[in-house]
């Protein structure tokens, strides 16, 4: 049987007992689908947040649920590990010659999972690493599949509970400080390049108790404000100077992160220029103003794209996505014709209507917002700001 409850992560915001509950949903779930043990796996090159998400543990780790309820966590860094994770039992990495499915195969083991029992291994796995757990695990059915576990666990992710909303409306906060600070900085003239923004955001961002940025920082001057994502992320080009600059950043707490994206304008602008401008701020609006508990999230994105085509543009990118322990989660926020997605309560979506032009730059307006009960709220109060 498995040792004594761990409880390193119990002093975050969301706690043990959250951690445990939402083990316990899981592990009903194998039991509905006939489905002994599940593996979730976060670790360089296969990174998964769902580790964090159902035990605390930052990274580095395998997580192994049984469908009778007990867990066990397999990691890189033990001292870490008992320091952050919430979870029945923490084992080393090292005790299983740091080989994964000789991991598996002793976390079995220790929950006491019957031979014979069908196992469900993350769907990304290679498939080269398919045949290690077939051949290391001949006496359980290991199944690997697009969606399955890893589908459920992505839908509980996308609802966020009380203590998320409150994690996240001080990660808002402290988003809307930042941004307010980055405008004076902008006017001022004190941040006068892209890579001034950048490093001030990785400064502040730490000073005010964030893990840091929750993706790397895009500052785009007008000269490569044409990129949807430029690459590179930012330079030393000039940021603010006449022309559209863009900023999109997010600030990470307690693993959730925040995405918010800036324009600056500055100086007198060609007609087109003005009309993309005017456009994104339409399309924002109106786009916003359909978000609700039931809107399919396809019906508000269209909104953006008729907006768009009755000028004569194309948004080249999706209009939004849900937010999380990753920049990019459940619910897409798109056009697409296979977008079947409902906005519910307790999603926390983007809005970001864009336009770019090869010779005139982008823009972009971004913000978060979380569904409620009632409607829409606003938690992120990023703008264009005019120069």
């Amino acid at each position: 049987m498995v040792a004594g409850t761990v409880r390193g992560g119990a002093d975050n915001a969301v706690g043990a007992t959250a951690y445990a509950e939402r083990r316990a949903k899981v592990s009903a779930r194998l039991r509905e689908t006939g489905v002994g043990a599940l593996l979730i796996e976060d670790t360089e090159g296969r990174r998964n947040p769902s580790v964090r998400y159902l035990c605390g543990q930052p990274g580095d780790a395998l997580l192994v649920i049984s469908a009778s309820g007990s867990s066990v966590l397999i990691a890189w860094d033990v001292n870490m590990a008992r320091s952050m994770a919430s979870i029945d039992d923490i084992l080393a990495y090292t005790d299983f010659q740091r080989l994964p499915a000789k991991a598996l195969e002793g976390a079995l083991a220790r929950l006491e999972v019957a031979p014979g029992a069908q196992v469900e291994l993350p769907s990304v796995t290679p498939y080269p690493s398919y045949v290690d757990f077939v051949e290391a695990l001949p006496d359980y059915d290991l199944l690997c599949k697009a969606g399955g576990m890893d589908g459920f666990i992505l839908d509980m992710r996308a609802v966020k509970d009380s203590a998320e909303v409150g994690l996240y409306r001080r990660a808002a906060a402290m988003t809307d400080a930042l941004m307010d600070e980055i405008e004076a900085g902008v006017k001022s003239g004190r941040l006068a390049t892209e890579l001034d923004v950048a490093l001030f955001i990785e400064r502040e961002c730490r000073i005010r108790g964030c893990e840091g940025t929750g993706f790397e920082t895009l500052a785009a001057g007008p000269s490569r404000s044409f990129g949807i994502h430029c690459f590179p992320p930012f330079g030393s080009s000039a940021f603010g100077v006449p022309g559209m600059s863009i900023l999109d950043f997010g600030l990470k707490l307690e693993g959730y992160t925040t995405d918010v994206t800036m324009t600056f304008v500055r100086g007198r602008r060609p007609a087109r220029a003005e009309l993309m401008i005017e456009l994104v701020e339409q399309a924002y609006a109106s786009c916003l103003s359909r978000c609700g508990p039931g809107s399919p999230s396809r019906t508000v994105a269209l909104a953006a794209d008729e907006i768009f085509a009755a000028q004569g543009f194309v948004m080249p990118h999706g209009l939004g996505h849900g937010v999380g322990l990753e920049a990019h989660e459940a619910p897409a926020v798109r056009s697409r014709a296979d977008n079947t997605a409902i906005l519910a309560a307790g999603h926390i979506i983007t809005i970001e209507p864009g336009l770019y032009d090869p010779d005139l730059g982008g823009v972009r307006l971004e913000n978060d917002v979380l569904i409620t009960s009632e409607g829409a709220e606003v938690i992120t109060h990023s703008r264009i700001v005019r120069l």
